[in-house]
């Protein structure tokens, strides 16, 4: 069998490529450069509400993708612990801090180029690390879940534990630093002379 009678058989074996993409590849498509738009706006606007609400589009866009890879359970927890928990978070935080509603001319640092630079930097070093490990790596859309519970619980507790472990040894002291930092203000607050009393003597 000739090289051009093999290319032919691959060809007529997968009918579907980059020049004839399916109905879920083109959504694909679509939903990333809506989440990729979204993002944008995220660092870009000086509204500071506004920044957390595109934020919201660009996790829910992401979840979409998970969904549309056939990784539901990774979409829900998208889902659930991104836009259900830390924007969320954000939130409370802008209203606790009595941020402004309107335009925040604080929100541009001035070092504009250098987190551009940055940032398109961590772009290509992500898009090639991607490339490079999934270069030969095919999902079929249309068969089973791929990302179902089981499939990830087995993945994560077969082959990440040690990670998985060491980032809830990070969370924990992340959280053991906040409850200190939090005691010591308090306990500094506590001790602050009032001046209405120092006056008094």
């Amino acid at each position: 069998m000739t090289l051009a009678a093999a290319t032919a058989a691959v060809a007529a074996a997968d009918p579907h490529g980059f020049l004839s993409p399916t109905g879920v590849e083109i959504a694909f498509l679509l939903v990333g450069l809506v989440t990729l738009g979204a993002a944008l706006v995220t660092v870009t606007t000086r509204q500071l509400v506004h920044a957390a609400l595109w934020l919201v589009v660009a996790l829910g866009g992401l979840a979409v993708e998970y969904l549309l890879l056939t990784a539901e359970f990774i979409a829900w927890v998208q889902v659930l612990i991104y836009v259900g928990s830390v924007v969320v978070l954000l939130l409370f935080g802008l209203m606790l801090t009595k941020a402004p509603i309107g335009r925040s001319p604080d929100a541009d640092s001035g070092n504009r180029w250098a987190a551009l630079t940055v940032a398109v930097a961590a772009a290509v070093a992500l898009v090639w690390v991607v490339v490079d490990a999934f270069r030969t790596t095919w999902i079929d859309l249309n068969g089973p879940a791929a990302g179902t519970t089981e499939v990830t619980g087995a993945s994560l507790f077969r082959h990440w534990v040690l990670p998985f472990e060491a980032l809830s040894v990070l969370l924990l002291a992340a959280l053991v630093g906040a409850i200190v930092l939090s005691r010591k203000d308090k306990a500094d607050a506590a001790a602050a002379p009032v001046p209405g009393k120092e006056g008094a003597r």
